[in-house]
């Protein structure tokens, strides 16, 4: 039986990272992956969904904003599956490049699923269908998560789509009904109506977006009613039923039920812990009623040897939350002292047009925490960097302690605003006021002079 320091369950964001982690620090690792290295994220999630959203950029520019730019096209034609292609280029890629750092790294890899035996047992089914078992002082469960389908409405690859088929298929439909208006399916709308789709959002909360600052969410909304996109928030998704030409969503709200047709319908909602098929009780490891694995900030278990990272969780399903967790956790093991998992440090983005990030708190949610706040903001509108690329529609917001002024939280809307959080959050993390914000010179004219004018708006407020 092959015995190892650490056993990494799970090749994705969290698992590849952890084991990274691990052997650098001189620890014997392995990790084990049932489908394909880079998990969810790079194979069929946030590297491929990236790819084909600078293709709709493209290609909304092309559509609309020609004019604007002096451009003059004639007979434009735009081939989606071009676009699915090239995205299936960029994963590969990186697979490969996943697959190279394991090598480097001299991590033993082995495809198949995992199960527990014992707390420091696994049996190992490969996907040549042979069986083995392994042993190892500790392992690191980043199995992550899935969608689960809706009763009646299971996904069939045609009419009834999830996010991997949606991402997969090289057609883009003329009509889809979108259920779900949080990361996954705001996104697939800008994708898929910068095509010219004709889109229709649902979503049950009453506003899109339901984990951001109100404000980011019903902006969002605004914006994406001028590009011709119809949203229906407070609005519960009741039944599906498919047709010859498509299918017909049945909905309802606070006046009633009303019918949806389009083409297709992409269920973005409802994702569950992969952890069922682990045969966690055999370790002794607790979970929620819901399966999701019960950790520490460290991504400990109640069991000491056995750790878990990323969306199977259940903290926040982001690809960078479980690679933050994963290298926490090696460390841990390798018997370091990093710095405990900080829930409020983690940035969000969404990369819709216009994009929405944020970190920290709210200010709703810092005043339920019983902390007195202030909040400055500033438009893209007079920024000239906004200008100049012809997208100033947006805002960015800080908050902070009243008294202090150390940053507590900052949301923003606008152009590429996901690439302006890494000096708030890590001005947050060495708890910087916003006096340190707005003397740290910004070049200009750049998108990031947004931050310094809501921290000098604040300041006067």
């Amino acid at each position: 039986m092959d015995k190892f320091d650490v056993i990494v369950i799970g090749a994705g964001p969290g698992g590849y990272v952890a084991a990274i982690r691990a052997a650098e620090l001189g620890l014997k690792t392995a990790i084990i992956e049932k489908d394909s290295l880079g998990g969810v994220c790079l194979n069929v999630g946030c590297i491929p969904s990236k790819s084909l959203l600078k293709n709709a950029e493209v290609a909304r520019m092309l559509r609309k904003e020609t004019e604007t730019f002096g451009v003059t096209l004639n007979g434009l034609e735009l081939d989606y599956s071009k676009a699915v292609e090239r995205s299936r280029k960029v994963s590969k890629r990186l697979n490969q490049g996943i697959a190279f750092l394991m090598k480097k790294n001299n991590i033993t890899v082995y495809e198949g699923a995992a199960s527990f035996i014992s707390e420091h047992k696994l049996l190992i089914i490969l996907k040549s269908g042979e069986s083995l078992e392994l042993q190892a002082d500790h392992v690191i469960i980043a199995a992550g998560s899935h969608s689960t389908p809706l009763k009646g409405m299971e996904p069939d690859g045609e009419k009834i789509l999830n996010y991997r088929q949606a991402i997969l298929q090289t057609t883009r439909p003329d009509s889809i009904v979108i259920i779900g208006g949080g990361a996954i399916g705001v996104e697939f709308a800008t994708i898929w109506r910068a095509y010219g789709t004709e889109v229709t959002v649902v979503e049950m909360m009453d506003q899109l977006l339901p984990n951001e600052d109100p404000e980011a969410g019903k902006d969002l909304e605004k914006s994406f009613k001028k590009q011709g996109m119809k949203v229906l928030t407070g609005t519960k998704l009741e039944s599906v039923d498919k047709t010859d030409q498509g299918v017909t969503v049945h909905v309802s709200d606070s006046k009633g039920k009303s019918d949806l047709s389009a083409d297709q319908v992409l269920i973005a909602v409802g994702f569950a812990p992969s952890s069922a098929a682990l045969n966690l009780p055999a370790a002794g490891v607790k979970t929620s009623d819901r399966g999701w694995i019960e950790t520490d900030l460290y991504g400990k278990t109640n069991i000491d040897s056995i750790y878990a990272v990323g969306d199977v969780a259940g903290r926040i399903l982001l690809a960078h939350t479980a690679s933050a967790m994963g290298r926490i956790a090696a460390e841990k093991i390798a018997g370091r002292e990093p710095k405990p998992f900080n829930l409020d440090l983690i940035p969000h983005t969404t990369f819709s047009f216009p994009q929405v990030a944020s970190f920290g708190l709210t200010e709703a949610e810092a005043i339920k925490r019983g902390l007195k706040v202030k909040s400055g903001k500033a438009l893209f509108l007079a920024n000239g960097k906004a200008l100049g690329m012809n997208e100033y529609e947006g805002w960015a917001k800080l908050v902070c302690d009243a008294d202090s002024h150390v940053l507590l939280g900052a949301v923003m809307l606008g152009p590429e605003v996901s690439e302006l959080l890494p000096e708030l959050t890590l001005a947050a993390a060495n708890q910087l006021t916003v006096e340190d914000i707005l003397t740290n010179v910004h070049a200009h004219p750049t998108l990031s002079e947004i931050i310094s004018d809501a921290a000098e708006n604040l300041l006067n407020s």
